[in-house]
């Protein structure tokens, strides 16, 4: 696309509308026609009067004159006043105005035209000439579309100058970026390759999680290269009619032939390019054909020279492996989650559209938002922007992107929901337990903040963040992890006893429970069990045989991952429960002061269990202190947020 400024085009009408105006004022304009020429001009001037009165004046000698015409008898009285009556068929009217010495004349009837009875005639059959013309211009107009337009591509071709995304706005995926960066380079100038013996990409897969930028991507090539753009979705082949997809596909290539060199973009091609032979019975016909004419297209008999195919998709796993292979799509782009320095660059895009204050830090936002994707970050900076102006602020300041972080990760605070004192104690202490081993037991993260304030759907939420981005956990990390699960539910339990233990900890336990099974199954972390996976990929379960299988497991060794995973979780459990008894007073302190502020920062925590003054001067953020005695709490209660925070790869 080039940067050539053109006046912003004025929207056209419907041209159904258009067209169908013009038929009407021609059908209008014939009616007219006819309703004046069949008239037959205009009725006889004169007073009307009946037949009978008519004869009276004849009679009376008051008739002076009369023309007789087929339908009327007019003319004029003796005194001047005009006259006219209706004709009836009177064989007798001719004598009596001879006898009584009336003059009279007769007119002869009007001839209709030869052209106006052709017209009258042949009306109908123009009219239904000029409906079906009209149809028919119609669905050739709009073929793509209309009812005979199920064969024909939907790919959008972008032409539009305004809204242009070029590379400078895609930051933190920069190999990515090279990767496309060099397919532009070959569109630009095809010989600085091809002397080298080089040939252009046939296609590049995008492949990334959601929210990373592979669309983005491919609308940065469409405002780098000067060739013209296709883009489609993978849905947009798949019909319920069998060879409807492939006809497009078709359809789809002929028109990318006709303006080579471009670039065709197609997302979610997962949607069309499955497996093939992976449904349960005879799969799906519709979308087999449709992926085989596109495998055909791609890499065939017949080369097309100059067309590069883009596709994005977040599940290369279910792709058809002669989709993948060197040829059709050559080279398959990874699209990652930023690291820090991705999300400071992505951050400062997105920053450049709002006012900021002084004291917003790209570099400590970018810090916080471990494992947050591009479309992440973009809400981010929306959510304090919007933050800000319903404060009434001019500015975005820093407090307000804290505020959108806290909202984005743990979810909005639902301050109209009333918790009872006992409730608010209760999670207070769960929270209180979570953090507190989090701040003690080696290979946790550190602790970010610590809540009280319904957020989403739990009731509290401690929030772990690591120091740096992290890619993997090892086994004294992921310990760490189960013993951090059951802070909440051991705290609940030193304090208020085994009977009154509730349903708020389920999440916790479904979590270590998760973890636990992961490390002896999938990680090789048992002694027993060594270094063998015990799971496939369970979640794709129509892949076929070559690519997943289920692992046959004996009783025997079902038994001993029961075993195996039921002793790391009691171990984590043994860890929390040993922590939070030796340090049951600084339990009683931090659970104190979530009472009294509701939400803690870590520095703060720590401030608070070592009975220091947190710091914070505002009255309006502290709440009356309760006291943190034992008191019985409700036995059913809504599952808590317990350890919130970003699960690394592999986790």
């Amino acid at each position: 696309m080039n940067d050539d400024k053109q006046p912003p085009q004025q929207p056209q009408g419907n041209p159904w509308m258009k067209n169908l105006m013009i038929w009407a004022g021609i059908l209008l304009a014939v009616l007219f026609f006819v309703q004046v020429a069949g008239g037959g001009g205009s009725a006889p001037a004169g007073n009307s009067i009946g037949y009978s009165d008519f004869l009276q004046k004849v009679e009376d000698g008051s008739v002076k004159n009369a023309v007789i015409t087929k339908e009327y008898i007019q003319g004029e009285l003796s005194n001047g006043q005009r006259y006219r009556t209706y004709a009836p068929q009177d064989p007798q009217i001719i004598d009596r105005l001879k006898q009584q010495g009336v003059a009279f004349s007769a007119e002869p009837e009007p001839q209709t035209s030869v052209w106006l009875i052709l017209l009258y005639q042949s009306l109908p059959f123009l009219l239904m000439i000029g409906i079906a013309i009209f149809v028919m211009r119609q669905m050739q107009k709009n073929a793509g579309s209309g009812a005979m337009g199920f064969g024909k591509s939907k790919a959008k071709m972008l032409t539009e100058k305004h809204g242009r995304v070029t590379f400078d706005d895609v930051a933190g995926i920069d190999e990515a970026r090279e990767e496309l960066q060099e397919i532009v380079d070959f569109l630009k100038d095809p010989s600085k390759f091809a002397r080298l013996g080089g040939k252009i990409p046939k296609g590049a897969l995008l492949v990334g999680s959601p929210g990373t930028g592979k669309t983005l991507l491919a609308r940065a090539i469409a405002g780098e290269a000067n060739v013209p753009f296709f883009t489609i979705s993978g849905s947009d082949f798949v019909e319920m009619f069998v060879g409807v997809g492939a006809s497009r596909v078709r359809d789809m290539f002929e028109q990318a032939k006709k303006n080579a060199p471009c670039i065709v973009f197609i997302d979610e091609i997962d949607a069309v390019g499955r497996h093939r032979g992976a449904g349960l019975g005879n799969g799906n016909d519709e979308r087999e054909q449709t992926l085989n004419q596109l495998l055909v297209e791609m890499d065939g008999f017949e080369a097309n020279e100059g067309i590069i195919i883009i596709a994005a998709t977040n599940r290369p796993d279910v792709l058809d492996p002669a989709l993948l292979r060197p040829g059709r799509f050559d080279r398959q782009v990874v699209v990652p989650r930023p690291d820090i320095e991705g999300r400071e660059k992505i951050l400062a895009v997105h920053m450049k559209k709002l006012p900021l204050a002084p004291d917003v830090d790209a570099r400590t936002i970018a810090r916080g938002t471990p494992g947050f994707s591009g479309a992440d970050l973009a809400n981010l900076a929306n959510e304090a922007a919007l933050l800000a102006a319903r404060k009434g602020k001019r500015l975005v300041a820093m407090k307000e992107f804290e505020e959108a972080k806290d909202k984005v990760m743990m979810g909005a605070e639902r301050k109209s929901m009333v918790m009872t004192e006992d409730e608010k104690k209760a999670t207070a202490y769960h929270e209180a337990g979570h953090a507190l081993v989090s701040l003690h037991v080696p290979g946790c993260d550190p602790l970010h903040k610590v809540t009280i304030i319904p957020r989403g759907r739990a009731l509290g939420v401690t929030w772990n963040l690591p120091e740096r981005d992290r890619y993997s956990m090892n086994m004294k990390q992921m310990k760490a992890r189960l013993a951090l699960s059951f802070g909440g539910r051991i705290a609940e339990q030193l304090i208020y006893g085994e009977d009154e233990l509730n349903t708020g900890a389920s999440n916790d336990i479904q979590q270590a429970t998760d973890l636990a099974r992961a490390m002896v199954m999938e990680y090789g972390m048992s002694e027993k069990l060594g270094w063998l996976r015990y799971r496939d990929n369970q979640d794709e379960v129509f892949l076929g045989h070559s690519v997943a299988r289920t692992q046959s497991i004996s009783g025997e060794t079902a038994k001993l991952i029961d075993q195996e995973v039921r002793r790391l979780v009691e171990e984590g459990e043994a860890t929390a429960r040993k922590v939070l008894t030796e340090h049951l007073d600084e339990l009683h302190s931090l659970a104190a002061a979530l009472l009294e502020y509701e939400t803690l920062s870590g520095e703060e925590a720590k401030k608070a269990i070592k009975g220091e003054d947190i710091g914070r001067e505002d009255p309006s953020k502290r709440h009356p202190a309760l006291p943190v005695t034992g008191t019985s709490i409700p036995t059913t209660r809504r599952p808590r947020g317990g350890i919130g925070g970003p699960a690394p790869q592999g986790a």
